[in-house]
């Protein structure tokens, strides 16, 4: 690891940037959090890191304010930017607040990296939504997953954009601002379309986190609703590894470049296997619900890792048996903890 300094990481009390901040913190990088704390579960996120390292400052903030986040980003060595809305239902919904959030809200950060940190290297989380579909890829069923007619290779960063979604849309349209940033301005810039991530402090949803959602449906003993039929393969990477490989952006000699970022083959699963590792490990069987499939959902998609192993001399290190046994486990304490009688709680009934 080569020289720490100074760290921002917007979005710091979510899934990925709690796990960003105890890693930069222990590595001993002086890291600062922007969140609006909108999300469920993020306040008890910030609760954790406040306790496990004190070290870390998060400003209840919106990268939405510009003046706010200028503010924020000046001085710092670094900045890594998660903040985001992360469902594509939601996008359906509401897509203007989606594109606030994550297009107008990624040009601040850029805007603000350029006027008042130009040195610092923007680290920034896209997703493999940018590829849409991928209706020009030759599919077969091989019993319970879908799979490339042509064989298990992955995708390159050469597949064409298909913005799908507007959350598709508004990802990639910040994906392309950040890449082109670093052209037009002379950024150090990285974009990351990253597949699936899972881990600890993922108390996911029917809408992002399925990896982290199925599990608390079994730990619950609730049924799970299964979107298309359940054979659609994604790449999955522990939250671990990806944390490593921010780090390993952070010190390489290469900037202003774009890569898939996932578990890869070896750790490609359908949505019917990663349900069946589950029930094998909360020893409860799952009730499983089918319904249609979602726009835009891809069929397959397992990253190629081949131009971050060789730039960013990086590669996955926790393999998936081991990452999903730990999620588990971290999930079943979290639900005690949840179920035990707050303080608050405890005293309201005795007054």
């Amino acid at each position: 690891m080569g020289d720490v300094g100074k760290l921002l990481i917007t979005g710091a009390a979510g899934f990925i940037g709690t796990n960003a901040a105890a890693h930069f913190a222990s590595r001993g990088w002086q890291v600062t959090g922007l969140d609006n704390l909108a999300r469920p579960g993020s306040e008890r996120n910030l609760e954790w890191l406040r306790q496990a390292h004190p070290g870390v400052r998060v400003v209840r903030a919106d990268v939405t304010d510009a003046e706010g986040v200028a503010e924020l980003v000046a001085g710092h060595d670094a900045v890594l930017h998660l903040a985001a809305q992360v469902a594509v239902t939601t996008s359906l919904l509401d897509p203007r607040a989606d594109f606030e959030v994550n297009a107008k809200g990624t040009l601040n950060v850029l805007e603000a990296v350029r006027r008042r940190a130009p040195g610092a290297i923007l680290l920034y989380a896209s997703t493999n939504k940018v590829y849409g579909a991928m209706e020009g890829w030759s599919l077969v069923r091989r019993g319970a997953r879908w799979e490339p007619v042509a064989g298990p290779r992955g995708v390159t960063e050469s597949e064409p954009l298909d913005l799908h979604s507007p959350y598709g849309c508004s990802k990639g349209a910040a994906d392309q601002y950040v890449h082109d940033y670093g052209r037009c301005y002379g950024l150090r810039t990285f974009v990351f379309r990253q597949s699936c991530i899972y881990g600890r402090h993922q108390r996911g949803t029917e809408d992002q986190g399925w990896v982290a959602h199925f599990a608390l449906r079994l730990l619950s003993d609730r049924p799970v609703t299964v979107y298309g039929d359940g054979a659609q393969v994604r790449d999955l990477l522990d939250v671990r590894d990806l944390c490593a490989m921010y780090e390993s952006a952070l010190d390489a000699r290469v900037a202003g470049r774009i890569y898939n970022v996932g578990g890869g083959p070896g750790s490609a699963r359908s949505v019917l296997e990663v349900l069946a590792a589950l029930e094998r490990l909360s020893g409860r069987r799952a009730r499983v619900e089918f319904a249609d499939w979602r726009q835009g959902d891809q069929r397959w998609y397992v990253s190629d890792l081949g131009r971050v192993q060789r730039e960013l001399r990086w590669q996955p290190d926790i393999d998936f048996e081991r990452g999903l046994r730990e999620l588990v486990e971290w999930l079943r304490g979290d639900l005690a903890a949840d179920r035990r009688p707050r303080v608050a709680d405890l005293e309201a009934a005795s007054a």
